[in-house]
């Protein structure tokens, strides 16, 4: 336990903070997962539902929640399997 008060305070919004990211990757997961499901059960809302999912995995890479070059890679797996559908 930090004995330091601006040691305190970096605990606290440390665990703040993880906390809200462990929210939005949840959230970002479920909706990848809603849109995979959407392509393969070739849904009447697939492409929306991906459009979806692209938006909250742009949102987490410029929040820096997931690295650029993941976030790039799991929006083309999404746009290549939608496509392949069409």
């Amino acid at each position: 336990m930090p004995n330091i008060k601006s040691a305190k305070k970096r605990v606290k919004v440390i665990a703040t903070k993880t906390a809200r990211n462990k929210s939005f990757k949840s959230a970002l997961r479920t909706t990848v997962k809603n849109a995979y499901i959407a392509v393969d059960t070739n849904s009447a809302d697939k492409t929306e539902a991906v459009r979806l999912a692209i938006k909250k995995i742009d949102q987490a890479a410029a929040k820096g929640i997931m690295h650029k070059n993941t976030a790039a890679r799991s929006k083309s797996a999404l746009a290549r399997k939608l496509n392949a559908t069409a």
